[in-house]
């Protein structure tokens, strides 16, 4: 009997998996591509019916979607289960449950904060920038890649996130916070005190950073700006529509970003702008990536700006969103850039025209201090 059931079992599984490959075969996949579809289909449903314990389809593929992204060998590609994408997306519409904290990864397994925001649950928690998060509701970060972390970080409004820290001078600690609506500011400007020069910091690029770049750089000219520095650094980056809306804003008329996909089609971002008045000066980071690294090598390459402060993350990648059918979606590179000079990027950053360290334990913010005096030789004070 139980040859029988088995026999019938693998009957069963071939015909399925004949009639996907002939589904395949029509719609013009080759011979190679449809055998390794009948692997997965196969290896699926002989799981699915002998696994020792009862297991859903949908669990296995979403195994499987994880698997292949993480096949690839990209940490920029990954799979998100329902949670984990609908944070992502909620963070590109600039609110986001939270708590209020700017993460960097300054190499892979660890999570720094970069910055605490004001009036926010981490700040409520005594959180303080260079503290580094090594567990996450008791799970060790190490093996997680960035996504995850923050995706971990990120919550419902109301319910509580155990961060341990580990802070300099001190033994590890764990932190319970209730996580709140963090109403994102991606962009705010200031005139830097008794100068004339203006000042906007950028923490990220999301839908309204265009919009709310153009509203600071209004209210700077007003108030008699006659130079200007953009501040990108722990800047992730973000939307490329939205770093192109501000470029548009700062660059002269002409290329800010070109991007090729596999087939080596080439797409071009234009900057339409007429010209822009003020001398720029542009600070980066080891984390300013993606969009900021967009943004700082139009800069340098069509030679509308200085660059200040230290080599940039070094992330080259284009990556698009494909939301899939239970809420869950993909994240995938689709594409490389470059920077008008036909400069990748990709594993090695852009080099600052003025380089500054950032000392640790630093009392005075000598990065900020070197932009300015570069922008005051500018203005020739």
């Amino acid at each position: 009997m139980k040859k029988i059931i088995i026999t019938a079992l693998i009957t069963a599984v071939l015909v399925v998996t004949g009639m996907f490959m002939g589904l395949f075969s029509l719609l013009g996949a080759n011979e190679a591509n449809v055998a390794q579809i009948g692997r997965l289909v196969t290896t699926m449903l002989f799981i699915e019916n002998k696994y020792v314990d009862e297991v859903p389809l949908e669990k296995l593929v979403d195994g499987a979607i994880d698997g292949m992204t993480r096949a690839l060998g990209d940490k920029h590609s990954i799979y998100m289960d329902d949670e984990k994408f609908k944070q992502l997306m909620q963070q590109t519409e600039g609110a986001f449950g939270g708590i209020g904290v700017v993460m960097g990864f300054p190499e892979p397994g660890h999570c720094e904060i970069m910055s605490v925001m004001e009036d926010t649950p981490s700040s409520a928690a005594g959180l303080l920038e260079k503290d580094e998060i090594i567990r996450i509701d008791g799970e060790d970060v190490s093996a997680m890649q960035p996504e995850e972390m923050a995706g971990k970080v990120r919550g419902e409004e109301g319910t509580q996130v155990v961060l341990t820290i580990r802070r300099q001078g001190q033994e590890d600690f764990d932190v319970t916070i209730t996580r709140a609506v963090i109403q994102l500011t991606t962009a705010k400007g200031i005139m830097v005190d008794n100068t004339k020069i203006g000042y906007i910091r950028v923490a990220s690029f999301s839908e309204n950073t265009g919009k709310e770049f153009q509203k600071e750089l209004a209210s700077l000219k007003e108030q008699g700006m006659e130079g200007l520095i953009v501040d990108l650094r722990a800047n992730p980056g973000g939307l490329i529509t939205s770093c192109v809306e501000i470029s548009n804003q700062l660059i002269p008329a002409g290329e800010i970003v070109s991007m090729v996909d596999r087939d080596g089609h080439r797409t071009v971002y234009n900057s339409e702008l007429a010209g822009f008045d003020y001398p720029l000066v542009v600070l980066i980071d080891g984390n300013s990536a993606s969009a900021s690294e967009i943004l700082a090598g139009a800069v340098q390459d069509r030679q509308c700006g200085t660059i200040v402060g230290t080599k940039s993350f070094g992330k080259g990648s284009v990556q698009t969103m494909l939301p899939l059918t239970h809420g869950d979606g993909l994240k995938l590179t689709v594409a490389r850039y470059y920077t008008p000079s036909g400069r990748s990027i990709d594993g090695t950053g852009i080099e600052p025209d003025v380089e500054v360290e950032l000392p640790e334990g630093a009392v005075q913010d000598v990065q900020l201090l070197k932009a300015v005096e570069v922008m005051k030789e500018k203005l020739g004070q």
